[in-house]
């Protein structure tokens, strides 16, 4: 079995679910080499409705900025803004949006590298969630191995998959910060109740990947501790840590009111990634103990398909030696998943072998589940789920040639695209963004 790095094993991605050679190379020269195109789940239209759905097509552009930079273009609140699902921000993404406004308003906006296109009239917006999967078309530049050896090595790797009926569905560093993979950390302090360190390690915290300026502005205010001051030297660029940091010079000590200045769905991102990191481990460790991901064992949650062939994250069914036959049967059929507990309030953990790891995990951690009710900021409080073990990847086609790769494939929605590749990759260190 092949084991990763230590940058990814801080993320929870310790081992690969294929032992074929990796081809090394480069994701994202630039942005056309990863593009995305949401399959969507349209609303349906009504004429009059108070919102406009409209396809969104941005290119470089965060999530978070780019609701941002939309809200601030309409003049209205970001929080009003809807989207199914985030992106990556170094790529060509087209996604579905809804606005609390008139088409004609919306399609006078001029945004530099975003297009707005296809606006309906609907009566609801739309929220996270409410979309079916993305499409991908991925050129991988730079490989280490070249022409026959290359396209060896990348039909070994899809030829384990087939194997597998999937790749282990962990969630990618685009998670955690690509840039700075601490989000995680961010959402450990958090329902550890150390809001000041939670502050911190987003605010302060300087790391070697980033730009010069925006590490010795944290390492200053790591030093100094000095909110106030730290307002006339952060970089004009670093938005979010310059709103945590304005609120604290304002209000010395408040951190879970600096925190709540953040964008909401900022706010659930930290304490979901660190329940990803949590999820990523007691995946890394099914895969290092040989249980499969696409044939349950007594102890299992596995989780029933809805009408689009997606897992229902709520409501897991208990594999036992009494139903072990029919579940198996239908996890093969593709009509349910075996699942891993992302940790919250109200999650229900697997029995048997999986049970053993799960607890494991959560124990090393030395977490409870009241741990995630954060009163202080209600949106950081988590309930739990489960998610799906294993990814699906469908219409999956490679063309290699040189030293590039260009895979095209689809996959269901809150899967990663970069934790398919890496099976190919197989890089030491975090993936190039």
């Amino acid at each position: 079995m092949k084991t990763s790095g230590a940058e990814e094993a801080a993320i929870g991605l310790e081992v690969y679910g294929t032992d074929a050679p990796g081809i090394g190379g480069r994701l994202k020269r630039s942005p056309e080499d990863f593009l995305v195109e949401e399959v969507s789940a349209y609303p349906p239209r009504f004429d009059g409705g108070p919102f406009t759905i409209a396809k969104v097509t941005a290119q470089n552009w965060e999530m978070n900025r780019l609701v941002r930079q939309l809200s601030k273009s309409l003049g209205i609140a970001r929080e009003r803004i809807g989207f199914a699902g985030t992106k990556d921000k170094r790529a060509i993404t087209s996604q579905l949006m809804s606005f609390p406004v008139p088409a004609d308003r919306l399609m006078q906006l001029s945004l530099h590298q975003i297009a707005i296109s296809d606006p309906y009239p609907a009566k609801r917006g739309i929220t996270i969630g409410d979309l079916v999967g993305n499409a991908f078309t991925i050129r991988v530049t730079e490989t280490e191995l070249h022409d026959d050896a290359l396209s060896t090595a990348v039909a070994d790797t899809t030829e384990q998959l087939e194997a597998l009926n999937g790749f282990p569905n962990f969630f990618g560093v685009q998670r955690f910060g690509a840039v700075r993979p601490i989000t995680h950390e961010v959402g450990k302090w958090i329902v550890k109740g150390d809001l000041e360190k939670a502050v911190m390690t987003y605010a302060a915290n300087p790391l070697p990947n980033e730009r010069e300026e925006s590490r010795e502005a944290r390492k200053r205010l790591q030093e100094e501790g000095d909110f106030e001051q730290a307002l006339s030297y952060y970089p004009k660029i670093m938005t979010f840590e310059r709103t945590l940091i304005g609120h604290l010079s304002r209000n010395p000590g408040d951190h879970a009111g600096a925190i709540s200045t953040l964008p909401s769905n900022l706010q659930m991102m930290f304490v979901h990634a660190y329940q990803s990191f949590l999820f990523n481990r007691m995946l890394s460790e099914r895969v290092r103990r040989g249980i499969p991901l696409d044939r349950p064992v007594e102890g299992d949650v596995v989780l029933p398909v809805d009408r689009n062939g997606l897992p229902q994250h709520d409501g897991g069914v208990p594999v036992t030696a009494v139903n072990l036959d029919l579940v198996e049967k239908q996890v093969r059929q593709g009509r349910a998943f075996i699942s891993g507990v992302l940790f919250g309030t109200e999650s229900v953990l697997a029995e048997g072998e999986m049970g053993e790891i799960e607890r494991a995990v959560i124990e090393a951690e030395g977490l409870s589940k009241e741990d995630f009710m954060v009163p202080l900021i209600h949106q950081c409080s988590s309930k739990g789920t489960r998610r799906e073990l294993l990814g699906i990847v469908k219409d999956l086609k490679s063309t290699a040639r040189g030293d590039e790769v260009t895979f095209t494939f689809i996959l269901n929605k809150g899967c990663y695209a970069t934790s398919l590749l890496r099976e190919y990759l197989k890089k030491e260190g975090l993936m190039d963004y």
